[in-house]
């Protein structure tokens, strides 16, 4: 009988740990979605953008007939922290999301690119290096 006893209390053990482990998550500032605007408006001439893994990708179909965004319209994402790409067809650059749920990117991008410490991510430049021509910032 005393081991029908131990047997009982190593299953109730078992099963209190198996739930407490299914249960086991991230902590839920990880999971929050912040709004986060992605405004690339001021690009000329107008084109088409991704978040790889969040909206549409513009090189998987006709670009007339695409779901993709276009630069010329602001769009408001739900991002949850973390890193992302930001991208076109001539460039792209990675940005974070971070816990507070607002941006933060490589101060190498600042001449192109703005919004650092709030929730709307503003690209000016349709290039980030100079291909040929000139480019649409000043080096340093």
């Amino acid at each position: 009988m005393p081991r029908i006893g131990l047997l009982l209390t190593l299953c109730t053990l078992l099963t209190v740990t198996a739930g407490a482990i299914g249960e086991a998550g991230p902590p839920a500032a990880y999971t929050k979605e912040h709004a986060i605007t992605i405004d690339a408006t001021t690009l000329h001439p107008p084109s088409w953008w991704y978040v790889p893994g969040v909206t549409p990708l513009i090189w998987s179909m006709d670009p007339e007939n695409t779901e993709a965004y276009r630069t010329s319209t602001a769009r408001e994402l739900k991002l949850k922290p973390g890193s992302y790409r930001f991208g076109t067809f001539t460039f792209d650059f990675p940005f974070t999301v971070n816990l507070d749920g607002v941006l933060e990117f490589p101060t190498t991008l600042d001449q192109c690119v703005s919004g650092r410490g709030m929730q709307t991510l503003t690209i000016r430049c349709s290039k980030t290096q100079p291909y040929g021509g000139q480019p649409e910032y000043t080096v340093k």
